[in-house]
């Protein structure tokens, strides 16, 4: 799978029309940002690619060299590298490349832990890439983490020793400031050593483990100046929750609370993002602080909606000092008056309001973000796990439900690893109790024979699937939708690993949506737009979605199709990007609540909370009451909540 998803660029930044030097300013290390991670990757296997090449030439023509010493790369691992490993392995494959006269350092390891686990890290790159290429096994490094605990400190030496030279050092970067293991705290002159894990990033490492109970609570990490040693770094990051990380790294203070900052201080270093990385970034953030723009609507709206917030002013009151004072005196060149600005800006933010989703029948539509025909309308909503519809624009959902469109809901995945095993148990019980039959002890006995680190048991999976298709049904019942012709599970192959770890992308995920599309032929898509982890599941979802719609372009209902993007429980879309507002009545809200509380298995504790503690119908609750809230501090009409939406086509 490529990661090619982006949303389409709308004004912004004429990074060509202003010197280099002013459009970093704000940066202390050289950031090349591009579209998405597919292009960011093309850019650093060319990187690698050209310095493997120029140091094979090197050192075979100069004759000084008598024992050819091999490039000597240093690698990371997690899901940053991902797609890099995938666009080397191929460039292998093609006859590109060859990595003969390449030797390999990882980064880290836990400890302790034995390197046939799938968890480690040393499992992990030569499934990833090594064992896909020509290396040779001498060539590869990888920290032991069987290594005896009284020996640790001399082997951390002797790896210390070894990789005193690195040539090219790839890396990522935790979203606390990480660098390999090297925590918040690290010591800028910290070598290769055996480090306590914070509870963190064992929290964050627990989903790959099945619990933080199985977690390591150590790592071998190479130190700060062990990395700083390399000849050159090349820092990768893809998504939005690298955002703050990445900002902090490039544009913030050197401080071992982000241990990545020490990075300011090489002098080879360069940072590759996607444009979901960078969006914290000043040129991408307000880009009218350091350069020349484009002033498109939207650009605009985005420029008054953040001006709105630095001065706390609503918009039909902003002033031309406002403007003058913050950046923004470029945009009063372009042709318009400072309250000409205003009023277009409201308006165009008040038309992007519509209680009617799939369109106002017999009704003038010109302003109105959704044409009033056809009435009704077909329309599938793209679900990533069986409860993200109902979380993320469940009121939306219900509007289009109860204003007499035929919906159609497609969950793509499962989402059985994200039930807990008691929930598993007392749904058994209960069906015992009614005298469906007695397989409790059987259910049990299974859960029992779990191995620790593994995947689950297929039939486990298959009970916690059923399990969550039972109440994905019940929560579109709630608001009067047919669960038996009009909710459709995909269970999408790419996710049914029985793991965390999913896998890529196929033609087959493709089909399966094809075909429900062209069953319907909907007037509207809506679908999750994650911008977050590009290997994570939503993203890979989203991804599933437009390898379909690039089969079904030429079909002729697509003539007539919109795709809609909502976020999810998390994040909410920009103001300066939106199509669509939906407000909701406190009566509709209680009805989404009611259709969330369907989902019983992901209540109180789930598997992958994060650090909310929060409920789901909490966070999207709060999501949708402050978006409203912001609409109302901008001068629109006061709701008491709106799910907002971004149309891709």
């Amino acid at each position: 799978m490529n990661n090619k998803y982006s949303l389409p660029k709308d004004g912004g930044l004429i990074a060509e029309s202003a010197p280099r030097d002013i459009i970093h300013r704000y940066e202390k290390i050289h950031t090349k940002v591009y579209e998405n991670e597919y292009k960011g990757v093309q850019y650093v296997a060319d990187a690698i690619v050209k310095a493997i090449r120029t140091y094979n030439e090197i050192h075979s023509s100069n004759e000084v060299y008598e024992e050819p010493q091999p490039f000597v790369l240093g690698l990371t691992t997690g899901r940053t590298p991902l797609g890099l490993y995938r666009e080397l392995v191929k460039r292998h494959q093609e006859g590109s490349i060859s990595f003969r006269n390449v030797a390999v350092y990882s980064l880290d390891e836990f400890y302790p832990i034995k390197s046939t686990e799938q968890q480690s890290r040393n499992y992990r790159i030569h499934e990833e890439f090594l064992n896909h290429i020509d290396i040779l096994p001498e060539n590869v490094h990888i920290p032991n983490g069987t290594i005896a605990e009284d020996r640790v400190s001399e082997y951390c030496a002797s790896y210390d020793h070894a990789v005193r030279h690195i040539d090219l050092m790839i890396i990522g970067v935790g979203e606390d400031g990480q660098i390999g293991f090297n925590e918040p705290g690290s010591y800028v002159r910290s070598r290769t050593r055996l480090v306590q894990l914070t509870y963190n990033t064992r929290k964050i490492q627990s989903g790959a483990f099945y619990g933080l109970e199985n977690t390591p609570k150590m790592a071998i990490t190479m130190g700060i100046d062990t990395i700083m040693r390399a000849d050159r770094i090349i820092l990768m990051a893809w998504g939005e929750n690298k955002a703050q990380i990445i900002q902090k790294v490039v544009e913030g203070e050197i401080t071992n609370q982000v241990p990545a900052s020490y990075l300011q201080g090489h002098s080879n270093i360069e940072v590759v993002i996607d444009e979901n990385a960078a969006q914290l970034l000043t040129r991408e953030q307000t880009p009218w602080m350091v350069g020349p723009c484009e002033w498109t609507p939207k650009f605009v709206r985005k420029a008054v909606v953040w001006l709105c917030g630095v001065v706390k002013k609503p918009i039909l009151k902003l002033t031309y000092k406002d403007y003058i004072e913050n950046s923004l005196g470029e945009l009063l060149e372009q042709g318009r008056t400072f309250d000409q600005i205003n009023i277009d800006v409201f308006n165009d933010l008040q038309h992007t309001i519509s209680g009617w989703p799939g369109g106002k029948p017999n009704a003038d539509d010109s302003t109105r973000p959704v044409p009033s025909t056809p009435f009704p309308k077909r329309v599938v909503i793209f679900s990533p796990h069986p409860d993200d519809d109902v979380i993320s624009m469940g009121g939306t959902f219900i509007r289009l439900v109860q204003q007499g469109h035929d919906v159609h809901v497609a969950y793509e995945t499962s989402g059985n690893v994200a039930v807990h095993d008691d929930v598993v148990l007392q749904n058994i019980d209960t069906a015992r109790e009614l005298g469906y039959g007695d397989h409790y002890a059987e259910v049990e006995k299974i859960i029992a024979n779990k191995k620790k680190g593994e995947p689950e048991p297929r039939e486990l999976l298959n009970l916690k699937g059923s399990i969550r298709r039972a109440e994905a049904r019940a929560a579109v019942r709630s608001f009067g939708l047919n669960p038996d012709t009009n909710a459709h599970f995909l269970n999408l192959p790419f996710y049914e690993t029985g793991g965390i770890k999913k896998g890529q992308l196929s033609e087959k995920d493709t089909e399966i949506i094809v075909k429900l599309l062209r069953e319907v032929k909907p007037h509207q898509i809506y679908a999750a737009g994650d911008l977050a982890d590009p290997h994570g599941t939503h993203r890979t979802c989203m991804e599933a979605v437009l390898n379909a719609l690039e089969v079904v372009k030429d079909d002729e209902w697509m003539k007539d199709c919109h795709l809609w993007l909502y976020r999810g429980a998390w994040m909410e879309w920009d103001l300066g990007m939106v199509d669509m507002a939906v407000p909701l009545s406190p009566d509709e809200l209680i009805m989404k609540r009611h259709a969330i509380y369907r989902h019983l298995s992901q209540k109180d504790i789930m598997p992958f909370p994060g650090d909310d503690p929060r409920e789901f119908w909490q966070r999207a609750e709060e999501r949708t009451q402050n978006t409203a809230k912001l609409y109302d501090q901008l001068g629109m009409a006061e709701y008491q909540a709106i799910e907002v939406f971004v149309r891709m086509f």
